[in-house]
Protein backbone atom coordinates (compact mmCIF):
# COMPACT_ATOMS: atom_id res chain seq x y z
CA UNK A 1 0.00 0.00 0.00
CA UNK A 2 1.24 3.51 -0.73
CA UNK A 3 1.36 5.93 2.22
CA UNK A 4 -1.99 7.62 2.93
CA UNK A 5 -0.88 10.33 5.40
CA UNK A 6 0.67 13.37 3.73
CA UNK A 7 3.83 15.20 4.85
CA UNK A 8 4.09 18.99 5.07
CA UNK A 9 7.65 20.36 5.16
CA UNK A 10 8.70 23.94 5.89
CA UNK A 11 11.17 25.53 3.48
CA UNK A 12 14.10 27.44 4.95
CA UNK A 13 17.89 27.85 4.71
CA UNK A 14 18.44 24.08 5.13
CA UNK A 15 16.09 23.13 2.30
CA UNK A 16 16.13 25.92 -0.30
CA UNK A 17 18.93 24.43 -2.38
CA UNK A 18 17.36 22.82 -5.52
CA UNK A 19 19.18 19.50 -4.96
CA UNK A 20 18.10 19.26 -1.31
CA UNK A 21 14.54 20.24 -2.25
CA UNK A 22 14.45 17.53 -4.92
CA UNK A 23 15.62 14.95 -2.38
CA UNK A 24 12.93 16.13 0.07
CA UNK A 25 10.17 15.76 -2.51
CA UNK A 26 11.44 12.33 -3.54
CA UNK A 27 11.65 11.31 0.16
CA UNK A 28 7.93 11.97 0.57
CA UNK A 29 7.04 15.68 0.95
CA UNK A 30 3.55 16.38 -0.44
CA UNK A 31 3.03 19.98 0.70
CA UNK A 32 5.66 22.72 1.03
CA UNK A 33 5.04 25.36 3.69
CA UNK A 34 6.34 28.90 3.20
CA UNK A 35 6.60 30.54 6.62
CA UNK A 36 5.83 34.26 6.30
CA UNK A 37 7.26 34.94 9.79
CA UNK A 38 10.67 34.95 8.09
CA UNK A 39 11.99 36.43 4.87
CA UNK A 40 10.85 39.09 2.42
CA UNK A 41 8.04 38.89 -0.13
CA UNK A 42 10.44 38.20 -3.01
CA UNK A 43 12.04 35.31 -1.07
CA UNK A 44 8.66 33.55 -0.90
CA UNK A 45 7.88 34.23 -4.56
CA UNK A 46 11.29 32.79 -5.57
CA UNK A 47 10.82 29.72 -3.36
CA UNK A 48 7.33 29.09 -4.74
CA UNK A 49 8.77 29.18 -8.28
CA UNK A 50 11.58 26.83 -7.24
CA UNK A 51 9.18 24.30 -5.64
CA UNK A 52 6.99 24.19 -8.73
CA UNK A 53 9.92 23.79 -11.11
CA UNK A 54 11.50 20.96 -9.04
CA UNK A 55 8.10 19.22 -8.65
CA UNK A 56 7.53 19.45 -12.41
CA UNK A 57 11.03 18.09 -13.08
CA UNK A 58 10.39 14.91 -11.04
CA UNK A 59 6.72 14.62 -12.08
CA UNK A 60 5.24 14.97 -8.59
CA UNK A 61 2.14 16.89 -7.50
CA UNK A 62 3.09 19.22 -4.61
CA UNK A 63 0.84 21.80 -2.93
CA UNK A 64 2.08 25.17 -1.66
CA UNK A 65 0.97 26.48 1.72
CA UNK A 66 1.56 30.12 2.72
CA UNK A 67 1.56 30.44 6.52
CA UNK A 68 0.83 33.96 7.79
CA UNK A 69 2.81 35.33 10.72
CA UNK A 70 -0.16 36.71 12.66
CA UNK A 71 0.17 39.20 15.53
CA UNK A 72 3.65 39.70 17.05
CA UNK A 73 2.92 39.08 20.74
CA UNK A 74 6.55 39.46 21.81
CA UNK A 75 8.95 41.27 24.08
CA UNK A 76 11.32 43.79 22.46
CA UNK A 77 15.11 43.66 22.19
CA UNK A 78 17.75 43.78 24.94
CA UNK A 79 20.91 45.91 24.98
CA UNK A 80 22.97 42.75 25.52
CA UNK A 81 20.71 40.57 23.35
CA UNK A 82 19.39 38.80 26.45
CA UNK A 83 18.99 38.93 30.22
CA UNK A 84 18.71 36.42 33.09
CA UNK A 85 15.41 36.39 35.00
CA UNK A 86 15.89 35.40 38.65
CA UNK A 87 13.00 33.66 40.50
CA UNK A 88 11.36 36.06 42.99
CA UNK A 89 12.84 39.17 41.33
CA UNK A 90 10.66 41.96 39.90
CA UNK A 91 10.58 42.52 36.13
CA UNK A 92 8.76 45.19 34.11
CA UNK A 93 7.20 44.83 30.65
CA UNK A 94 6.92 48.40 29.32
CA UNK A 95 4.79 49.10 26.22
CA UNK A 96 6.12 52.69 25.95
CA UNK A 97 9.82 51.82 26.20
CA UNK A 98 11.79 52.58 23.02
CA UNK A 99 15.37 51.94 24.24
CA UNK A 100 16.72 48.37 24.49
CA UNK A 101 15.87 46.33 27.58
CA UNK A 102 18.04 45.53 30.61
CA UNK A 103 17.92 43.29 33.71
CA UNK A 104 14.92 45.17 35.17
CA UNK A 105 12.74 46.08 32.20
CA UNK A 106 12.09 45.43 28.50
CA UNK A 107 9.89 46.98 25.82
CA UNK A 108 7.05 45.24 24.00
CA UNK A 109 6.23 44.62 20.35
CA UNK A 110 2.70 43.96 21.59
CA UNK A 111 1.58 47.39 22.86
CA UNK A 112 -1.87 46.27 24.06
CA UNK A 113 -0.52 43.99 26.81
CA UNK A 114 -1.16 46.48 29.69
CA UNK A 115 -4.85 46.59 28.72
CA UNK A 116 -5.15 42.81 28.44
CA UNK A 117 -3.82 41.83 31.87
CA UNK A 118 -4.67 42.39 35.54
CA UNK A 119 -2.97 41.58 38.88
CA UNK A 120 -2.82 37.84 39.49
CA UNK A 121 -2.56 36.90 35.80
CA UNK A 122 0.17 34.49 34.71
CA UNK A 123 2.31 35.34 31.67
CA UNK A 124 4.34 32.67 29.91
CA UNK A 125 7.38 33.67 27.86
CA UNK A 126 9.49 31.73 25.36
CA UNK A 127 6.95 28.89 24.83
CA UNK A 128 6.24 28.62 28.55
CA UNK A 129 9.84 28.12 29.71
CA UNK A 130 9.67 31.38 31.72
CA UNK A 131 6.74 32.29 33.97
CA UNK A 132 5.85 35.75 35.32
CA UNK A 133 3.03 36.70 37.71
CA UNK A 134 1.43 40.13 37.23
CA UNK A 135 1.66 42.27 40.42
CA UNK A 136 0.18 45.49 39.03
CA UNK A 137 -0.47 47.51 35.86
CA UNK A 138 0.75 51.11 35.99
CA UNK A 139 -0.05 53.01 32.80
CA UNK A 140 1.92 51.35 30.00
CA UNK A 141 3.93 49.23 32.42
CA UNK A 142 3.12 45.70 33.52
CA UNK A 143 4.91 45.04 36.83
CA UNK A 144 5.56 41.34 37.31
CA UNK A 145 7.41 38.94 39.60
CA UNK A 146 9.48 36.09 38.18
CA UNK A 147 7.97 32.72 39.13
CA UNK A 148 10.13 30.49 36.91
CA UNK A 149 13.34 32.15 35.74
CA UNK A 150 15.95 31.60 33.08
CA UNK A 151 17.42 33.33 30.05
CA UNK A 152 15.16 35.73 28.16
CA UNK A 153 16.46 36.88 24.77
CA UNK A 154 15.25 39.26 22.05
CA UNK A 155 11.72 39.01 20.62
CA UNK A 156 10.57 35.99 22.62
CA UNK A 157 6.83 35.29 22.52
CA UNK A 158 4.33 36.12 25.28
CA UNK A 159 1.23 34.05 26.13
CA UNK A 160 -1.35 34.60 28.83
CA UNK A 161 -2.35 31.47 30.71
CA UNK A 162 -5.98 30.71 29.89
CA UNK A 163 -5.94 33.06 26.88
CA UNK A 164 -7.46 36.53 26.68
CA UNK A 165 -5.00 38.56 24.59
CA UNK A 166 -6.97 40.82 22.24
CA UNK A 167 -4.50 40.94 19.33
CA UNK A 168 -6.39 40.69 16.00
CA UNK A 169 -5.67 37.58 13.92
CA UNK A 170 -4.85 39.61 10.80
CA UNK A 171 -2.22 42.34 10.99
CA UNK A 172 -1.30 44.93 8.34
CA UNK A 173 1.71 42.71 7.46
CA UNK A 174 -0.59 39.69 7.01
CA UNK A 175 -2.78 41.67 4.61
CA UNK A 176 0.25 42.49 2.48
CA UNK A 177 1.47 38.89 2.72
CA UNK A 178 -1.91 37.63 1.47
CA UNK A 179 -1.34 39.71 -1.71
CA UNK A 180 2.13 38.15 -2.09
CA UNK A 181 0.75 34.62 -1.56
CA UNK A 182 -1.95 35.23 -4.17
CA UNK A 183 0.62 36.52 -6.67
CA UNK A 184 2.02 32.96 -6.85
CA UNK A 185 -1.42 31.37 -6.29
CA UNK A 186 -0.70 29.38 -3.13
CA UNK A 187 -3.00 26.36 -2.78
CA UNK A 188 -3.48 26.77 0.97
CA UNK A 189 -3.42 29.88 3.18
CA UNK A 190 -2.83 29.21 6.89
CA UNK A 191 -4.17 31.90 9.26
CA UNK A 192 -2.40 32.28 12.63
CA UNK A 193 -4.27 32.83 15.91
CA UNK A 194 -7.90 33.04 14.67
CA UNK A 195 -10.31 33.43 17.59
CA UNK A 196 -13.57 32.84 15.73
CA UNK A 197 -15.23 32.22 12.35
CA UNK A 198 -15.21 35.95 11.56
CA UNK A 199 -11.38 35.98 11.51
CA UNK A 200 -11.42 33.17 8.93
CA UNK A 201 -14.20 34.75 6.84
CA UNK A 202 -12.26 38.04 6.72
CA UNK A 203 -9.05 36.26 5.68
CA UNK A 204 -10.92 34.36 2.95
CA UNK A 205 -12.48 37.58 1.65
CA UNK A 206 -9.08 39.32 1.50
CA UNK A 207 -7.53 36.30 -0.25
CA UNK A 208 -10.36 36.05 -2.80
CA UNK A 209 -10.05 39.77 -3.62
CA UNK A 210 -6.24 39.56 -3.91
CA UNK A 211 -6.56 36.40 -6.02
CA UNK A 212 -9.17 37.81 -8.40
CA UNK A 213 -6.68 39.06 -11.05
CA UNK A 214 -5.35 35.47 -11.20
CA UNK A 215 -8.85 33.90 -11.00
CA UNK A 216 -7.58 32.03 -7.94
CA UNK A 217 -9.21 31.20 -4.60
CA UNK A 218 -7.04 29.40 -2.04
CA UNK A 219 -8.22 26.87 0.54
CA UNK A 220 -8.19 28.34 4.06
CA UNK A 221 -6.51 26.58 7.00
CA UNK A 222 -7.24 27.84 10.54
CA UNK A 223 -4.33 27.36 12.96
CA UNK A 224 -5.88 26.44 16.31
CA UNK A 225 -3.48 27.95 18.85
CA UNK A 226 -5.63 30.12 21.14
CA UNK A 227 -7.77 29.13 24.11
CA UNK A 228 -10.61 31.25 22.70
CA UNK A 229 -10.69 29.15 19.52
CA UNK A 230 -11.62 25.91 21.31
CA UNK A 231 -15.29 26.70 22.12
CA UNK A 232 -15.60 28.25 18.62
CA UNK A 233 -14.14 25.18 16.88
CA UNK A 234 -17.27 24.10 15.00
CA UNK A 235 -17.93 27.62 13.68
CA UNK A 236 -14.24 28.03 12.71
CA UNK A 237 -14.34 24.69 10.86
CA UNK A 238 -17.46 25.76 8.94
CA UNK A 239 -15.66 28.96 7.85
CA UNK A 240 -12.46 27.08 6.85
CA UNK A 241 -11.38 24.26 4.55
CA UNK A 242 -9.30 22.71 7.30
CA UNK A 243 -7.44 23.25 10.56
CA UNK A 244 -3.89 22.97 11.80
CA UNK A 245 -3.52 21.55 15.30
CA UNK A 246 -0.77 24.06 16.19
CA UNK A 247 0.34 22.52 19.45
CA UNK A 248 3.04 25.02 20.41
CA UNK A 249 1.13 28.17 21.38
CA UNK A 250 -1.97 26.13 22.21
CA UNK A 251 -0.05 24.07 24.78
CA UNK A 252 1.31 27.22 26.41
CA UNK A 253 -2.20 28.67 26.83
CA UNK A 254 -4.16 25.54 27.84
CA UNK A 255 -1.33 23.52 29.43
CA UNK A 256 0.64 20.64 27.88
CA UNK A 257 -1.52 17.95 29.49
CA UNK A 258 -4.72 19.16 27.78
CA UNK A 259 -3.31 19.04 24.23
CA UNK A 260 -3.43 15.30 23.34
CA UNK A 261 -7.17 15.01 24.07
CA UNK A 262 -7.84 18.30 22.25
CA UNK A 263 -5.87 17.01 19.24
CA UNK A 264 -8.11 13.92 19.04
CA UNK A 265 -11.28 15.98 19.45
CA UNK A 266 -10.26 18.47 16.74
CA UNK A 267 -9.31 15.81 14.21
CA UNK A 268 -12.49 13.81 14.86
CA UNK A 269 -14.71 16.90 14.49
CA UNK A 270 -12.92 18.02 11.31
CA UNK A 271 -13.28 14.59 9.67
CA UNK A 272 -16.99 14.47 10.55
CA UNK A 273 -17.41 17.87 8.88
CA UNK A 274 -15.44 16.82 5.76
CA UNK A 275 -12.59 19.21 6.58
CA UNK A 276 -8.80 18.74 6.41
CA UNK A 277 -6.44 18.41 9.39
CA UNK A 278 -2.71 19.00 9.81
CA UNK A 279 -0.93 18.05 13.04
CA UNK A 280 2.04 20.34 13.71
CA UNK A 281 4.77 21.46 16.14
CA UNK A 282 7.77 19.56 17.52
CA UNK A 283 6.84 16.30 15.78
CA UNK A 284 10.48 15.35 15.11
CA UNK A 285 12.11 18.18 17.09
CA UNK A 286 15.22 16.23 18.15
CA UNK A 287 16.09 15.60 14.47
CA UNK A 288 17.00 19.29 14.11
CA UNK A 289 20.36 18.14 15.52
CA UNK A 290 20.18 14.31 15.66
CA UNK A 291 20.07 11.81 12.77
CA UNK A 292 17.36 9.67 14.43
CA UNK A 293 14.14 10.58 16.29
CA UNK A 294 13.34 9.74 19.92
CA UNK A 295 10.86 6.95 20.63
CA UNK A 296 8.46 9.55 22.03
CA UNK A 297 8.55 11.41 18.69
CA UNK A 298 7.90 8.18 16.80
CA UNK A 299 4.84 7.58 19.02
CA UNK A 300 3.67 11.18 18.53
CA UNK A 301 3.75 10.94 14.72
CA UNK A 302 2.12 7.50 14.78
CA UNK A 303 -0.66 8.75 17.08
CA UNK A 304 -1.41 11.70 14.78
CA UNK A 305 -1.72 9.19 11.91
CA UNK A 306 -3.98 6.89 13.96
CA UNK A 307 -6.10 9.91 14.97
CA UNK A 308 -6.87 10.35 11.26
CA UNK A 309 -4.80 13.45 10.52
CA UNK A 310 -4.54 14.25 6.79
CA UNK A 311 -0.97 15.43 7.22
CA UNK A 312 1.87 15.65 9.73
CA UNK A 313 4.04 18.74 9.58
CA UNK A 314 7.72 19.54 9.97
CA UNK A 315 8.87 23.06 10.88
CA UNK A 316 12.44 23.80 11.95
CA UNK A 317 13.36 20.15 11.24
CA UNK A 318 13.35 20.83 7.48
CA UNK A 319 13.72 24.63 7.52
CA UNK A 320 16.90 24.85 9.58
CA UNK A 321 17.78 21.33 10.75
CA UNK A 322 20.92 19.32 10.03
CA UNK A 323 19.02 16.30 8.66
CA UNK A 324 16.04 17.56 6.60
CA UNK A 325 15.90 14.63 4.15
CA UNK A 326 16.46 11.96 6.80
CA UNK A 327 13.66 13.51 8.90
CA UNK A 328 11.17 13.21 6.02
CA UNK A 329 12.27 9.61 5.34
CA UNK A 330 11.78 8.68 9.01
CA UNK A 331 8.38 10.39 9.14
CA UNK A 332 7.22 8.57 6.00
CA UNK A 333 8.29 5.21 7.46
CA UNK A 334 6.49 5.86 10.76
CA UNK A 335 3.29 6.94 8.99
CA UNK A 336 3.29 3.85 6.76
CA UNK A 337 3.80 1.53 9.73
CA UNK A 338 1.00 3.21 11.73
CA UNK A 339 -1.40 2.96 8.76
CA UNK A 340 -0.88 -0.80 8.60
CA UNK A 341 -2.39 -1.04 12.10
CA UNK A 342 -5.47 1.09 11.33
CA UNK A 343 -8.97 -0.32 11.65
CA UNK A 344 -11.26 -0.11 8.63
CA UNK A 345 -14.78 0.42 9.99
CA UNK A 346 -16.66 1.50 6.89
CA UNK A 347 -19.84 -0.41 7.77
CA UNK A 348 -20.11 1.43 11.10
CA UNK A 349 -19.30 4.74 9.39
CA UNK A 350 -22.17 4.35 6.95
CA UNK A 351 -24.92 3.07 9.23
CA UNK A 352 -24.68 6.24 11.32
CA UNK A 353 -24.59 8.67 8.35
CA UNK A 354 -27.23 10.24 6.16
CA UNK A 355 -26.30 11.60 2.73
CA UNK A 356 -28.43 14.40 1.31
CA UNK A 357 -26.42 14.87 -1.88
CA UNK A 358 -26.15 12.55 -4.87
CA UNK A 359 -22.40 13.17 -5.35
CA UNK A 360 -21.71 12.41 -1.67
CA UNK A 361 -23.76 9.21 -1.83
CA UNK A 362 -21.84 8.09 -4.94
CA UNK A 363 -18.52 8.77 -3.18
CA UNK A 364 -19.59 6.67 -0.17
CA UNK A 365 -20.94 3.91 -2.41
CA UNK A 366 -17.58 3.71 -4.19
CA UNK A 367 -15.74 3.26 -0.86
CA UNK A 368 -18.13 0.61 0.39
CA UNK A 369 -18.09 -1.38 -2.85
CA UNK A 370 -14.31 -1.14 -3.38
CA UNK A 371 -13.68 -2.28 0.20
CA UNK A 372 -15.97 -5.33 0.00
CA UNK A 373 -14.94 -6.32 -3.53
CA UNK A 374 -11.22 -5.91 -2.82
CA UNK A 375 -10.70 -3.39 -5.64
CA UNK A 376 -7.13 -2.35 -6.48
CA UNK A 377 -8.05 1.34 -6.78
CA UNK A 378 -10.83 3.89 -6.62
CA UNK A 379 -10.77 6.50 -9.38
CA UNK A 380 -12.66 9.77 -8.90
CA UNK A 381 -13.04 11.83 -12.07
CA UNK A 382 -13.51 15.20 -10.39
CA UNK A 383 -13.51 18.87 -11.39
CA UNK A 384 -13.32 20.48 -7.92
CA UNK A 385 -11.81 17.57 -5.97
CA UNK A 386 -14.86 17.30 -3.64
CA UNK A 387 -15.61 13.65 -4.45
CA UNK A 388 -12.02 12.68 -3.60
CA UNK A 389 -12.20 14.74 -0.39
CA UNK A 390 -15.34 12.95 0.83
CA UNK A 391 -13.83 9.57 0.06
CA UNK A 392 -10.66 10.53 1.96
CA UNK A 393 -12.58 11.13 5.22
CA UNK A 394 -12.87 7.36 5.80
CA UNK A 395 -10.09 4.84 6.45
CA UNK A 396 -9.85 2.37 3.59
CA UNK A 397 -6.93 0.27 2.40
CA UNK A 398 -7.70 1.03 -1.25
CA UNK A 399 -5.79 3.98 -2.78
CA UNK A 400 -7.95 6.79 -4.19
CA UNK A 401 -6.89 8.49 -7.42
CA UNK A 402 -8.29 11.98 -7.99
CA UNK A 403 -8.20 12.59 -11.75
CA UNK A 404 -8.95 16.14 -12.81
CA UNK A 405 -8.46 18.50 -15.74
CA UNK A 406 -8.03 21.44 -13.31
CA UNK A 407 -4.43 22.17 -12.19
CA UNK A 408 -5.66 23.94 -9.02
CA UNK A 409 -7.76 20.91 -7.98
CA UNK A 410 -4.78 18.65 -8.69
CA UNK A 411 -2.53 20.66 -6.34
CA UNK A 412 -5.16 20.87 -3.59
CA UNK A 413 -5.66 17.12 -3.54
CA UNK A 414 -1.96 16.70 -2.61
CA UNK A 415 -3.02 17.34 1.01
CA UNK A 416 -5.98 14.91 1.07
CA UNK A 417 -5.31 11.73 3.02
CA UNK A 418 -5.02 8.62 0.83
CA UNK A 419 -5.62 10.59 -2.40
CA UNK A 420 -3.17 10.60 -5.31
CA UNK A 421 -3.93 13.51 -7.64
CA UNK A 422 -3.39 13.20 -11.39
CA UNK A 423 -3.99 15.58 -14.27
CA UNK A 424 -5.89 14.29 -17.29
CA UNK A 425 -7.24 16.08 -20.39
CA UNK A 426 -10.76 17.55 -20.20
CA UNK A 427 -13.21 15.32 -22.07
CA UNK A 428 -16.89 15.79 -22.84
CA UNK A 429 -17.50 12.15 -23.79
CA UNK A 430 -17.98 9.86 -20.79
CA UNK A 431 -16.72 6.63 -22.37
CA UNK A 432 -13.56 8.33 -23.67
CA UNK A 433 -12.89 9.76 -20.19
CA UNK A 434 -13.35 6.35 -18.50
CA UNK A 435 -11.04 4.69 -21.04
CA UNK A 436 -8.39 7.40 -20.57
CA UNK A 437 -8.55 7.05 -16.77
CA UNK A 438 -7.94 3.31 -17.00
CA UNK A 439 -5.13 3.82 -19.53
CA UNK A 440 -3.38 6.32 -17.19
CA UNK A 441 -3.46 3.95 -14.21
CA UNK A 442 -2.31 0.96 -16.28
CA UNK A 443 0.56 3.10 -17.64
CA UNK A 444 1.52 4.01 -14.05
CA UNK A 445 1.58 0.34 -13.07
CA UNK A 446 -1.27 0.81 -10.58
CA UNK A 447 -3.64 -1.48 -12.50
CA UNK A 448 -2.88 -4.73 -14.34
CA UNK A 449 -5.01 -7.05 -16.50
CA UNK A 450 -7.57 -8.82 -14.32
CA UNK A 451 -7.66 -6.08 -11.61
CA UNK A 452 -11.01 -4.61 -10.59
CA UNK A 453 -11.45 -0.94 -9.75
CA UNK A 454 -14.28 1.46 -8.90
CA UNK A 455 -14.68 4.69 -10.88
CA UNK A 456 -16.97 7.67 -10.29
CA UNK A 457 -17.84 10.53 -12.63
CA UNK A 458 -20.61 12.97 -13.54
CA UNK A 459 -22.89 13.06 -16.55
CA UNK A 460 -22.78 15.42 -18.36
CA UNK A 461 -18.99 15.69 -17.90
CA UNK A 462 -17.16 18.80 -16.67
CA UNK A 463 -19.51 20.26 -14.03
CA UNK A 464 -18.28 20.67 -10.42
CA UNK A 465 -20.54 18.85 -7.96
CA UNK A 466 -22.07 16.73 -10.73
CA UNK A 467 -20.78 13.26 -9.74
CA UNK A 468 -23.74 10.91 -10.26
CA UNK A 469 -22.30 7.64 -11.57
CA UNK A 470 -20.40 4.70 -10.04
CA UNK A 471 -19.04 1.91 -12.22
CA UNK A 472 -17.09 -1.23 -11.28
CA UNK A 473 -14.65 -2.25 -14.02
CA UNK A 474 -12.15 -5.04 -14.70
CA UNK A 475 -8.98 -4.37 -16.67
CA UNK A 476 -8.82 -6.55 -19.82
Amino acid sequence: MPRATKIVATLGPASSDPDVLERLLRAGVDVVRLNFSHGKAQDHIDRATLVRSVAAKIGKTVALMADLQGPKIRVGKFAEGKTMLVPGAPFILDASRTEPGDDLCVGLDYKELPRDVKPGDTLLLNDGLLVLTVDSVQGNQVHTRVKIGGELSNNKGINKQGGGLTAPALTAKDMEDIKTAMSFQCDYLAVSFPKNATDMEMARQLANVAGEPYRHKPCMIAKIERTEAIPQLEAILKASDGIMVARGDLAVEVGNAAVPALQKKMIRMAREMDKLTITATQMMESMIVNPVPTRAEVSDVANAVLDGSDAVMLSAETAAGKYPVETVEQMATIALEAERAEDVQLDADFTSKHFGRIDQSIAMGALFTAHHLGCKAIIALTESGSTALWMSRHNIRVPIFGLTSQATSQSRMALYRNVRPMLMPAMSDRDSALAEAERLLVARGVLRPGDTYAITCGEPMGYPGGTNMLKICRVH
